[in-house]
């Protein structure tokens, strides 16, 4: 068990094999001398040098220094248990007795022990692989030559046969150590750029990670404002149930008292005409006709009977005021709702309206400046530099050059649309006056049930149509955000143009192919 682990503590981490001519980096990790040469011929197009085992790096290509007691102890190990070696390749110049090779020379076509390996000759022509019994990956199958050169025209290992005569005859080659030198800087040129792309990959992170943080940290900001809105929409719908409640309560007790007065009259009233009945009763059951006559008139029983049918009148027609109640109900929902209104981003303000001296001839616009229709017959309105000539079109009188705006087109009787916003200075006549042909205006789509999005005649399709014929449209001119929305339930984010809109005012624009488009929603400005 000891003797197996300390066979592995022998292994070079490199080459996974015993230790040959082990040595020790600063950082104060052992390899076999060949196996980290190798490594830092790799690193040197980086232009820093690690450690493979610890990663620690390295200004200049580090000295490797000889660690003997190492070798010692490897050399112990080799010569304590021979017959543990199981490559069976012994050591081509010891011929009195087999020495395990450690090592073989392609050039010499000779195994290697430790020995001979520590005074083999260290020129680069030297080629060294491990020992092995089998050289057919390195022979020629043709020649059965050892490769000795690569064929550049057919990036292929040939032999000198090969390069002689057959199918490489002519072509350029190299020397398998000129070749694996070019192939190695080609490696470390890639290296680099992965590096380089590494680089920028991290960098892209970096970025979006920083932007992931932002939509955090604003999202954390509007979910809290929202939250304490509808808290306090709560705390002020609570206050106004309570006080139409109150008023509903005043009112019930203000009706309430006088009738049970009334009705406690009533009864004392219904006793003593009860009480009356039974002595007239007794009266008629009487035999004896005096007793009868003498007894006083009861006609006063009814004398009070006019004022009781006022009373009750004046009782009868009085009732709840639902006019009172709904009036104190409509009045505390106007005032919670200017006031959610007063805290929103986006503020009401004035309606958009089309501009008939920018419309084509061949667009109807209704007389409240709301609805554009493609017409087959021309409106004949007089030709000025601010019509559009070329396309259907037509812009708003508005324009906007600061704040937060908001309103919605119904586009559900037009089969081929396009809604947007432009510059005032977009051409009104060739193809680049069309919304969304050129860098003064941005465009939503629809046709065919299709939809997209256009931008320096740039069109992107968007995965799905508007399903609910009607769309909203959101711009923050400050944050040069155009947004489009798909007004179906829940409402759907269609498309977000980001621009720096700093240069001229914009109006709304719209385009009719065919049917019209009704501006049905009003533009809003925050205060």
């Amino acid at each position: 068990m000891a003797s197996a682990d300390l066979r592995k503590e022998l292994d070079c981490s490199i080459c996974l094999t015993i230790y040959t001519d082990p040595v020790t980096l600063r950082c104060g990790h052992n390899f076999c001398r060949l196996c980290i040469d190798q490594v830092l011929d790799t690193q040197e197009g980086a232009g820093v040098y690690s450690c493979p085992e610890c990663r620690e790096e390295f200004q200049e290509r580090p000295a490797l220094q000889r660690n003997i007691t190492l070798c010692n102890i490897v050399e112990s190990f080799r010569s304590a248990q021979p017959d543990q070696e199981e490559t069976g390749v012994f050591c081509t110049y010891c011929i009195h007795s087999p020495v395990p090779a450690v090592m073989y020379c392609l050039l010499c076509d000779a195994s290697l022990c430790d020995n001979h390996l520590r005074v083999h000759s260290k020129s680069p022509e030297h080629v060294l692989c491990g020992p092995t019994t089998s050289l057919e990956n390195r022979k020629c199958s043709v020649h059965r030559e050892l490769y000795k050169y690569y064929c550049t025209v057919d990036s292929a290992c040939i032999c000198v046969s090969c390069s002689l005569a057959g199918d490489h005859q002519g072509h350029n080659v190299d020397t398998l150590d000129e070749a694996s030198k070019k192939k190695k800087q080609k490696l470390r040129n890639y290296v680099q750029e992965l590096i380089t792309k590494t680089e920028e990959t991290e960098k892209e992170v970096q970025s979006l990670q920083e932007n992931k943080r932002k939509v955090h940290e604003k999202s954390s900001g509007v979910t809290e404002r929202v939250t304490a809105l509808f808290r306090d929409l709560k705390r002020q719908l609570d206050d106004l149930e309570k006080s139409v409640l109150r008023e509903v309560s005043r009112q019930e007790e203000q009706l309430s008292l006088p009738l049970a007065d009334f009705i406690q009259q009533l009864e004392i009233k219904k006793a003593e005409l009860s009480r009356k009945m039974c002595h007239i009763e007794e009266l008629c059951n009487m035999t004896d006709p005096l007793t009868v006559l003498q007894e006083s008139h009861t006609g006063d029983l009814c004398d009070t009977e006019e004022g009781d049918k006022e009373d009750r009148e004046r009782h009868d027609g009085r009732d709840l005021d639902e006019a009172l109640i709904s009036h104190t109900l409509y009045t505390g929902l106007s005032d919670i709702i200017a006031g959610v209104t007063e805290g929103c981003i986006i503020q009401e303000a004035t309606d958009i309206l089309l501009d008939i001296n920018t419309a084509h001839n061949d667009l109807h616009i209704s007389d409240d400046m709301k609805i554009v229709s493609r017409s087959d017959i021309s409106q004949n309105r007089p030709e000025t530099p601010e019509r559009f000539q070329t396309y259907s079109q037509v812009i708003s009188r508005q324009s906007f050059s600061s704040g937060r705006h908001y309103w919605e087109l119904d586009v559900s009787k037009s089969e081929w649309w396009r809604v947007g916003m432009c510059y005032p200075s977009i051409a009104r006549r060739g193809g680049q006056s069309g919304i969304g042909n050129n860098k003064k205006s941005w465009c939503l789509w629809g046709q065919n049930n299709q939809c997209g999005v256009i931008y320096e005649r740039k069109c992107v399709r968007l995965p799905d149509n508007v399903s609910n014929n009607r769309v909203g449209i959101y711009l923050d001119y400050e944050a040069g955000r155009l947004s489009f929305y798909d007004l179906c339930v829940p409402i759907r984010h269609l498309h977000t143009f980001t621009a720096t809109f700093i240069t001229e005012p914009l109006h709304a624009a719209l385009y009719v192919e065919k049917g019209s488009i009704k501006i049905c929603g009003r533009s809003n400005q925050e205060r």
